[in-house]
């Protein structure tokens, strides 16, 4: 029988997705469940993006270019501009998702088995990414109990190698919600300066950060022209997961260079998501200032309840819109498989992204949850109802 790569073995599954079998056969037996375990949000999509795809007249679906439409990749740079970040629609390769992004990143820039650094717990499939290149990730983990701050610069400097690469971030955080500073991109631009090292940001997040911070993009720091890369995507900001369109934006030009051989391998990104995302730049700036309104209440809502369960901790995030939560459980994958399989409350239960997955370095994570605060504000008072009495359920069995 033929063998499965070892690349292949070694990628984990989706500590968002992997529970789905379990919910799923709930949901076959007439339970109704909570999604609190994906980032797919609930607020409608602007309907001037819709009427792009459903009004327009197109009589050929052909290829756009590989880097994507120059009108797109033009209004991207205008949206950018408005965003105190100075770049060219020439600094810009539209990509199939922010996935995609990552992934053509990651290969451009590393050869096996060379080095990421990365502070954890982060998306988990930033792992699945390297391990598809045969990249080693190497974790710098941040805590709770600091409330997921920015790891000291010291401890980047102890795991520098010489197969070190990059150092990769995503601002503000998933799965955290943590916000970096300006003080904080600054450090970290000296370091990739002083060790020669891309520094990669995932900015996806970038329109929903909450309590009069602000979001500060790794590209308004002068003098990183060769070592910054930020990535980026439609997908959160204006409710279009499943458009699929991302981009990749550089003022290195061997980097874009390379980017775009790979980008002509896979031909184009796809043309209707591509007038939708034009399209959607037009959203007026009070669709963001009602949707930061509604995911901080939200917050506050989600936070507030979790507080008055007894052995629960939870990071207030400053952005995106995730928390993570510490349960008095000893391991949350058995936890969140037993809610979907044995617990239910009035036939309701929930689905939640155990955190383990969210970590590389072994027996981290294990007592923690990543919620997405994605569902409305009733659907979250009663999400946390039913977490409280599944947990006090599971410690009377447990």
């Amino acid at each position: 029988m033929p063998e499965i790569s070892k690349k292949g073995i070694l990628t984990p599954e989706s500590p968002i997705r992997k529970l789905v079998p379990y919910a799923e056969a709930a949901k076959k037996n007439g339970v109704h469940i909570y999604h609190l375990n994906i980032g797919q949000p609930d607020i409608k999509t602007p309907q001037v993006a819709l009427d792009a795809v459903k009004n327009n007249n197109v009589e050929i679906l052909s290829y756009s270019t590989s880097n994507g439409s120059e009108a797109y990749r033009q209004k991207l740079a205008d949206y950018y501009d408005d965003n105190e970040i100075d770049i060219n629609k020439d600094n810009i390769i539209v990509t199939t998702g922010a996935s995609e992004a990552l992934l053509f990143t990651i290969a451009c820039i590393t050869d096996p088995h060379d080095e990421i650094i990365i502070p954890e717990p982060f998306y988990a499939n930033y792992n699945s990414f390297a391990i598809a290149e045969g990249v080693n990730v190497v974790p710098i983990t941040s805590t709770i109990e600091e409330n997921f701050a920015l790891p000291k610069i010291s401890d980047f400097e102890k795991v520098i190698t010489s197969k070190t690469k990059a150092i990769l971030i995503c601002n503000p955080g998933n799965p955290t919600g943590v916000v970096y500073s300006k003080q904080d991109i600054h450090q970290l631009k000296e370091l990739a300066l002083k060790y020669d090292l891309f520094l990669i940001a995932d900015e996806v997040y970038r329109e929903f950060v909450y309590d009069g911070k602000e979001h500060y993009s790794i590209l308004s720091e002068s003098g990183m022209e060769q070592h910054a890369i930020m990535i980026d995507s439609i997908s959160k900001r204006y409710s279009m997961c499943g458009a699929r369109i991302g981009c990749i934006v550089s003022k290195n030009k061997d980097f874009l260079f390379t980017i775009m051989k790979m980008a002509q391998s896979r031909l184009s990104p796809p043309t209707y998501a591509q007038i939708a995302a034009e399209a959607a730049l037009d959203t007026p700036k009070k669709y963001f200032t009602e949707v930061v309104s509604e995911y901080t209440q939200r917050r506050n809502i989600l936070v507030e309840a979790l507080h008055k369960i007894d052995g629960v901790t939870v990071f207030t995030p400053q952005g995106a819109f995730y928390c993570i939560v510490q349960l008095p459980v000893d391991d949350t994958d058995i936890f969140a498989q037993w809610m979907l399989e044995k617990f239910s409350d009035n036939n309701e239960t929930l689905m939640v992204a155990p955190a383990s997955g969210f970590y590389t370095t072994e027996n981290i994570g294990k007592k923690q949850i990543r919620i997405a605060y994605v569902l409305n504000q009733k659907d979250l008072i009663r999400s946390v109802e039913i977490l409280k009495l599944a947990l006090e359920k599971y410690q009377q069995e447990n």
